[in-house]
């Protein structure tokens, strides 16, 4: 048995569009397996791909109750008449699976194990609400009390008061990341990547349905602060429990600089040399490092860029080698933390707009990062990136990624 550790090559990335997490979103009538379905049956199409080559499917999803129950993949896999013996399992790292998915499978192929494989993410929040799980970390007191658990939006809150961000600053990513994404949308930068999905009456969905083109910074300076009453109901008195030097948390982001709540999926084919061989496809990257890395659950959103820094120490890159970095927008504050201390500027993070604008999809979101990042890379020309998602309870994932010629 040879040491020889194989590369990860990326053979194909594809997404379904991002929808309204609500009755009105235009998702809500398809199940997240036939999500995945979707998008399988695509990758055997565009590629002429043989299921049969697939070692593994593993999809990540962060809340495995109801119709995302009973390991998704799997059930997903034999919907999309792959056979009886393509595996399948679902993993759930909260709003980093998809991109753990992604870093578990390129793991399992670079020690030789897996020789094709599909990594990705799914969530219907419209269909599986946020929470609906029931976990200790969301019901259980003393479980609460004990982690000192809070709500996302407090510790973004939390985080934006510790770095001194103002409101102005905030809003001024937020329509950043609007324009970006209209943009984006208008010049066709995810036309290569987006599978219509069958939605009702024969109507197909491809499309990021929740951007707001019309954003401005008045439009934006009006909205109101958030998690102002959450805060106040107790979950800023656990925060400042852990973080009592902060004094007070100022509740600054609103609707406007947090992440929308999306349904979506995305798949990524992998594979190692001899696997692309195998199924012809030339491949477009490969999957060059990944960590995982974790902090304090209060302070909770800082971990992804954490993640960052120990995927560029792996791969023995710095910031100022990245051409594309893609930040999953877990809250504005914590984009403009990371642009100030890496240095990456809005030409290279997000350049086509993030979750805040087109919507964030839990456990879909981390695979999209990995994807829209290789199809950036593509455009211009460039050869690292990396992507990275910041998750509850303080989790932080992030892979880097080379672009082949």
């Amino acid at each position: 048995m040879s040491n020889q550790l194989s590369e990860v090559l990326i053979l194909d990335y594809v997404r379904t569009g991002r929808a309204k997490a609500s009755s009105r979103g235009s998702l809500s009538g398809v199940a997240p397996t036939d999500l995945v379905v979707a998008l399988q049956r695509s990758l055997v199409d565009r590629n002429d791909l043989d299921p049969a080559l697939v070692d593994d499917v593993i999809v990540g999803s962060a809340t495995q109750v109801g119709e995302q129950g009973a390991d998704l993949a799997r059930t997903a896999t034999l919907l999309a008449g792959w056979g009886h013996g393509v595996p399948g399992g679902t993993v759930n790292r909260f709003c980093a699976s998809g991109i753990d998915a992604v870093s578990q499978v390129s793991a399992r192929i670079r020690s030789g194990e897996l020789g094709v494989a599909v990594a990705g993410g799914v969530e219907s929040v419209s269909r599986v609400p946020m929470f609906s799980d029931n976990g200790p970390l969301w019901t259980d007191e003393a479980v609460i009390h004990d982690i000192g658990s809070v709500h996302m939006g407090i510790s973004a809150d939390l985080n934006a008061t510790i770095d001194g961000f103002s409101r102005d600053e905030l809003d001024a990513y937020g329509l950043e990341t609007q324009q970006k994404a209209s943009r984006a949308w208008e010049d066709g930068a995810f036309d290569g990547c987006v599978v219509p999905v069958e939605v009702a009456d024969g109507r197909t969905f491809a499309a990021d349905e929740l951007i707001r083109p019309g954003t401005s910074m008045e439009r934006l300076a009006s909205l109101p602060a958030a998690f102002a009453e959450l805060g106040a109901s107790g979950q800023d008195a656990i925060a400042l429990a852990a973080h009592p030097e902060v004094g007070a948390i100022e509740h600054l982001h609103t609707v406007g600089t947090s992440p929308a709540l999306a349904d979506g999926a995305a798949l990524l084919l992998l594979a190692d040399t001899e696997g692309a061989e195998r199924t012809g496809l030339r491949p477009r990257g490969r999957v060059v490092a990944s960590a995982a890395r974790a902090t304090d659950p209060v302070i909770m959103l800082t971990a992804g860029q954490d993640a960052i820094a120990a995927a560029l120490e792996r791969a023995g890159l710095t910031p100022d080698d990245i051409d594309v970095c893609e930040f999953a927008e877990a809250f504005s504050a914590l984009c403009l933390r990371l642009r100030r201390d890496m240095g990456f500027g809005p030409e290279r993070m997000n350049p086509n707009g993030g979750t805040i604008a087109m919507g964030h999809a839990f456990g879909a979101t981390g695979a999209i990062m990995v994807g829209q990042c290789l199809e950036e890379l593509e455009r211009r020309q460039g050869r690292y990136g990396v992507a990275a998602v910041s998750g509850a309870a303080g989790l932080g994932i992030a892979v880097v990624v080379e672009r082949l010629p």
